[in-house]
């Protein structure tokens, strides 16, 4: 006996309302601030059809001020999983047109049932958030859904990547998930996060701030570094989310997705030659190097607008996919700072977690001085990429291009601290500090002695680079593995990418190291 047709026609009547969520006058209100729904953005996150959603018909559970006689469809949030370029990925988006997306007690099991399902099944989580928050009426219950989630974020972390797209209102304990995550996408309008607004910071401590100051996406991502990629809209940031995840593995045990080339190309590129000015004080542009080193095209810049003197960013080269770091001399003149040492680290951590092989391309000349940055800790902030690279169990290739001055050089990965392989230009000089300033503390009365100190400094200078800076004096003492021209620099690194990706590296046992947080 077949089913009878009016509970197939009552089934589709409950979807179809659960799938107008809020309503079509709030859907089309989103519509002209020209936003998607929580279903239109899963719609076109996923590959055509390979959605398939867990709880569609969950309702919420207060019965107090009134809510026992409204209806939440979802309860706000629909979560499910589907196919990213046919690989598994599980995902929540939150629905503002119900109930403001607020996050109560089964909004949150929602979320947390796909994220246990993400762990389980080692596959990548995506959370689109546009919430207005924890749900008043449901009072702690919406506090111990919010615990819950966080929770389970530190038990993915590290197991498999968590992507966030800030894609509306994300305002105070709601903006937590998102930073317990590995990458954040925000748009560019109609997005904002942040802890306390503008109208509880004047209350609290009589400050006036604007909403473009502190939540904006333009604040998180250049100032405080909240934020790793803007998104001109909804589609931009979904395309941003996909583009991603084209290069990472779908958990920690499995590779990257590497697509080797049958040849390595190994003609040189002269024009890399090019690219070193004749003026070692002249800055060099490290983009033009990674562009040159890395497969047309394939470099995916993280955190571009914050810290701008490193760059760190996904890449293939001749297939290998590979985590970049390079220091920018345009910038500051490529020195460690506070917010560059962090950034700097997390990427090294996320790269050891996901089996990313670490190319640095390496031009500094120290850590920032200056008194803001003494007090503001850049001993334990710089410490964090000693930590990362040190505990990094990957293959690690460094290129030394100019510059590596003093604990820097430490820090931008040497072989002390286990580089599988360093190869440094011939314009590479490796000391404890510039040849101008070691000269002028070397042979301060000598110089002052003489009657022409000018070209007496100079000379001295000259002399200092050749014979202590150079990386010839390092390579003699073993911690370069070669000298090599600039333009056989990506012919060098695409070989020692290949031969190290079986690298197996134990440590001693232990919980975890403690890094300098």
């Amino acid at each position: 006996m077949s089913i009878k047709q009016d509970l197939l026609n009552s089934l589709e009547k409950r979807r179809e309302t659960v799938r107008l969520g809020g309503g079509l006058e709030r859907i089309e209100k989103r519509h002209a601030k020209g936003l998607l729904t929580a279903r239109e953005r899963l719609e076109y996150f996923f590959d055509r059809d390979s959605f398939q959603e867990w709880g569609m018909h969950v309702e919420h559970a207060c019965h107090d001020f009134g809510m026992e006689r409204k209806s939440l469809p979802s309860d706000g949030v629909v979560t499910g999983i589907g196919l990213v370029d046919g690989r598994p990925t599980a995902a929540f988006s939150q629905d503002f047109t119900v109930g403001g997306g607020a996050l109560g007690q089964r909004h949150a099991k929602k979320i947390c049932d796909i994220m246990d399902y993400a762990q389980e099944c080692g596959m990548p989580f995506v959370g689109i958030n546009d919430s207005g928050g924890a749900r008043i009426q449901e009072g702690v219950e919406s506090l111990s859904g919010y615990g819950q989630v966080f929770y389970r974020n530190v038990i993915l972390s590290g197991c498999v990547p968590q992507i966030a797209i800030i894609a509306g209102n994300c305002a105070g304990g709601a903006a937590y998930s998102p930073a317990l995550m590995d990458f954040l996408i925000m748009t560019r309008e109609n997005a904002n996060m942040f802890i306390c607004g503008p109208q509880v910071i004047k209350a609290a401590t009589g400050e006036q701030a604007t909403m473009e100051e502190i939540g904006s996406a333009a604040a998180n991502a250049s100032i405080s570094g909240n934020v790793h990629f803007i998104a001109d809209n909804d589609k931009h940031a979904l395309e941003i989310a996909a583009h991603l995840l084209s290069y990472l593995p779908a958990n920690n045990v499995e590779n990257p997705p590497h697509a080797p080339t049958a040849d390595i190309c190994l003609d040189p590129d002269e024009s890399l030659n090019e690219i070193v000015p004749a003026d070692p004080r002249a800055g060099m542009n490290m983009y033009d190097v990674i562009d040159r080193v890395v497969d047309q095209g394939s470099f995916l810049e993280v955190h571009r607008d914050f810290a701008k003197n490193i760059i760190v960013g996904f890449s293939r080269i001749d297939g290998i996919v590979a985590g970049i770091i390079a220091n920018q001399p345009m910038v500051q003149s490529g020195a460690l700072d506070i917010d560059a040492s962090d950034k700097g680290a997390r990427f090294i951590r996320f790269c050891n977690a996901f089996n990313f092989p670490i190319v640095n391309l390496v031009d500094v000349p120290g850590f920032m001085p200056g008194v803001q940055q003494e007090q503001g800790g850049i001993i334990r902030h710089g410490a964090k990429m000693l930590f990362a690279y040190a505990s990094a169990t990957v293959p690690k290739i460094t290129v030394i291009a100019r510059r590596a001055y003093g604990g820097s050089y430490l820090a931008m990965c040497s072989r002390d601290l286990r580089a599988d392989m360093v190869f440094a230009w011939p314009t590479a000089e490796i000391a404890v500090m510039g040849a101008e300033g070691a000269v002028d503390v070397l042979y301060r009365k000598e110089i002052a002695d003489n009657e022409d100190r000018e070209a007496a400094r100079a000379e001295r200078i000259e002399e200092y680079r050749d014979r202590f800076a150079s990386p010839y004096m390092a390579a003699s003492h073993g911690m370069i593995t070669d000298v090599i021209s600039p333009s056989q620099t990506r012919c060098v690194v695409s070989l020692a990418l290949r031969n190290s990706l079986k690298k197996c590296e134990v440590r001693p046992p232990k919980k975890h190291g403690l890094i300098p947080l």
